[in-house]
């Protein structure tokens, strides 16, 4: 490291002491302030405005146990040990909002270290180790602000600390930006489904060109797209002819197209379990392991072939999450087996609609219940309609994978340079050299 950095205690660089965060009753959440839980920490590396749940707070906990742009937030315990102490930035505060009790805040003095180079150190294996040494294992993992504000902190001169954060945080924004249009594309696509295959959309449009009758259920839906005029963008007419021009009524679910089908999820998938793996026999690899949380590490070996589409059986009942690679999905939680002839990205978005939470086992431990989610029956569409939507939406996902792929080799970027950055080892300039090559 350069000759002038210091090392210095965590504390010494803050504008005020560590605190944990707090505990309300039942009877305070629902409104008031946002509150920052465990899952906005761990889902948010750094923390913009984004929904959150709420609780009452008194004049006194605002005044004390409030965030503002800039904090760090550690977690301060977990149920893993890479979980303890994991840190986040606090990027945006747009109204009043506190954090947890299972959260320890640090406010740097920005004087004395940059809040962003801070995150970086923590985030780097000299930062992590550093956690690691103060890590407590009882019940849970975990560690105290008494700990952590000893931790000696590697602090360069502030030019050397914003040129540092600047570097990589060019990486992570642009990492962010990606995340966000995938979400967008993601929606496009969601919307896309609803539009053809819950709302009806073309089917309406054509029944009201040929003169058909709407049934009433659909009258609202009718009457609105009716209402756009011209400002309706018609289909092309090669898809539009794929889709009829009235309703019938069926007595399992009310009135659908002319022509589709209505089937038993059953008959069309396979909700099959996953595989232990404890984090004791995990393999060093680069195969996604899946939890109903959600990616929870890396194996050698996949269980499954890519893309999948993976549904929590327990834990986090009733996720969804679509994976395009090879992975491993863990025993708490299901993995799709396609039955039929309906593309894989149809069956997500279907899947999206069924309330798979509410479907619960009757077991001491909350989980799915795979014969109720069989019993659902969905409308189904002809292979002409799945086709053309097929076409539409694969372009959407082939691009969402795109940006994923790019922020995977932006975020290995980031943690090569990371702890070459931070141990001086790498200066600035030859790190925006490399930076400017990828971005």
């Amino acid at each position: 490291m350069g000759s002038e950095w210091l090392e210095v205690p965590f504390e010494d660089l803050l504008s005020e002491p560590v605190r944990n965060g707090i505990y309300k009753k039942k009877e305070f959440h629902g409104s008031g302030a946002k509150i920052v839980n465990m899952g906005e920490l761990f889902g948010f590396p750094r923390l913009f405005d984004v929904p959150m749940k709420r609780v009452e707070l008194t004049e006194n906990e605002i005044k004390k146990a409030t965030l503002k742009a800039g904090d760090l937030l550690f977690a301060r315990r977990s149920l893993t040990a890479e979980g303890a102490g994991k840190c986040s930035i606090v990027k945006e505060i747009k109204e009043c909002t506190t954090f947890e009790s299972s959260i320890i805040r640090a406010r740097p003095d920005q004087a004395k270290a940059l809040s962003e180079y801070l995150y970086y150190f923590f985030l780097s294996p000299r930062g992590r180790h550093l956690i690691g040494s103060i890590l407590r294992q009882v019940a849970v993992a975990g560690i105290t602000g008494a700990d952590l504000k000893k931790l000696p902190i590697v602090v360069p001169p502030l030019g050397e600390q914003a040129a540092i954060a600047q570097v990589l945080g060019s990486l992570e924004d642009k990492i962010t930006l990606n995340r966000q249009i995938n979400t967008t594309l993601e929606s496009m696509a969601q919307a896309l489904f609803k539009s053809w295959f819950v709302d009806f959309d073309p089917v309406i449009d054509n029944a009201l060109a040929a003169g058909n009758p709407i049934p009433d259920p659909l009258q609202a839906r009718a009457q609105a797209r009716a209402a756009l005029g011209d400002q309706r963008q018609p289909l092309p007419e090669s898809i539009r002819n794929q889709f009829p021009d009235r309703f019938v009524f069926t007595e399992a679910l009310g009135w659908v197209p002319e022509g589709w089908g209505v089937e038993p999820i059953g008959n069309l998938i396979e909700l099959a379990y996953g595989k232990s793996l404890p984090a004791t026999k995990r393999i060093e690899g680069s195969v996604p392991v899946y939890g109903s949380g959600g990616l929870s590490g890396y194996h050698n070996a996949s269980l499954v072939q890519g893309p999948s589409i993976i549904v929590g059986r327990k834990g986090t009942v009733g996720s969804l999450y679509w994976v395009e690679e090879d992975c491993f999905p863990i025993d708490t939680v299901f993995h799709v087996a396609n039955k039929s002839h309906l593309p894989l990205h149809w069956v997500f978005q279907a899947l999206k609609l069924v309330d798979i939470k509410s479907m619960g086992a009757d077991s001491a431990v909350p989980g799915v219940n795979r014969n109720v989610v069989y019993a659902t029956k969905l409308v189904v569409p002809p292979e002409e309609a799945l086709g053309h939507y097929s076409n539409q939406v694969e372009a959407i996902f082939a691009r969402c994978k795109a940006l994923r792929d790019e922020s995977s080799a932006l975020g290995s970027l980031r943690d090569t340079l990371l702890p070459k950055l931070l141990s001086g080892e790498l200066r600035v300039p030859e790190a925006e050299r490399q930076v400017a090559e990828v971005l």
